[in-house]
Formats: structure tokens, C-alpha cells, sequence
């Protein structure tokens, strides 16, 4: 199992009802984000939810906020989610419903989370010609079925 870091994640709570992200189980890679009020996303639209906190992610490292595996089953489905280390706002996200009924959040509802990842800081170098792999230019479903 790995270990927990050490080093915690400051969080600002922005709104009298935001709560700290949780994990449910110490191997989660995602810390589970609670909505601060009720809202209904219609069939087929999007909406925007907001969490009521601000989050200062280390330097070197970028957060997405990621479906949930029960809300990715209703159809709720997040769009974008890429929170660099320098942001410093409120978090929100943009849910569409993929369903065909409409969809009710309720406050204090485990509604995303927050997946903390480290990333690369090379630049792009253009180049004439790239190395050779196994995959080449091999697109979807390349691998088979």
C-alpha cells in the first residue's frame, strides 16, 4: 500500500458549509470534493458546482478534478478539471448529464475528486523526425478489441 505524503495540502475553506477533501480508503489516489449547495443538472446540459474552497497544490504537481465512479454510472460526467499549483480561487467544476432525467445534487454530496499529480516541465523542442515505437502512428483501438 502506498504511503500517505507527509507533507499536507493547505486548503482554504471559502464558504460556511465547505468541507476538507476526504479519502475514503488510504490507497485512494483521489481526495472525494463536497458540493456547498443544491442544484439540479438537467438532461442532456451542463452546470457548474461549487465546492467553497481553495486549494494550494505544490509547485511541480497539478490537480484534476475527476468523475466519481458512482456519478460517472448516473451519467454526471466532468468537463476539464485542470487546476495548475499557482491558482489560488475557488474551486468549481463543470458536470454535464449524459442522462436522460435530470439530475439533483445535494449539499454535502461527494459530487468529484481531486486526483494531485506530478507533471513534466520540459518545453517542446521541433524536431525532423521522431523515434521509431512499437505503437508508430497506430490510432484508436490499435491493440485490439
Amino acid at each position: 500500500m502506498p504511503k500517505l505524503s507527509p507533507k499536507p495540502i493547505k486548503v482554504k475553506l471559502l464558504h460556511p458549509d465547505a468541507q476538507l477533501p476526504t479519502r475514503a480508503y488510504a490507497g485512494d489516489a483521489g481526495l472525494d470534493l463536497y458540493a456547498i449547495e443544491d442544484s439540479i443538472i438537467p438532461a442532456g446540459k451542463h452546470g457548474l458546482i461549487k465546492f467553497g474552497l481553495a486549494v494550494e497544490i505544490p509547485e511541480g504537481y497539478v490537480g484534476f478534478i475527476k468523475d466519481r465512479g458512482s456519478m460517472g454510472r448516473s451519467g454526471l460526467h466532468v468537463i476539464g478539471g485542470v487546476m495548475d499549483s499557482n491558482y489560488r480561487g475557488e474551486y468549481i467544476c463543470s458536470m454535464i448529464n449524459a442522462s436522460d432525467s435530470d439530475y439533483k445534487i445535494e449539499k454535502g454530496h461527494r459530487v468529484a475528486q481531486l486526483v494531485i499529480l506530478p507533471y513534466f516541465t520540459g518545453l517542446p523542442s521541433e524536431a525532423d523526425e521522431l523515434s521509431e515505437s512499437e505503437r508508430g502512428e497506430k490510432r484508436y483501438a490499435s491493440s485490439g478489441k
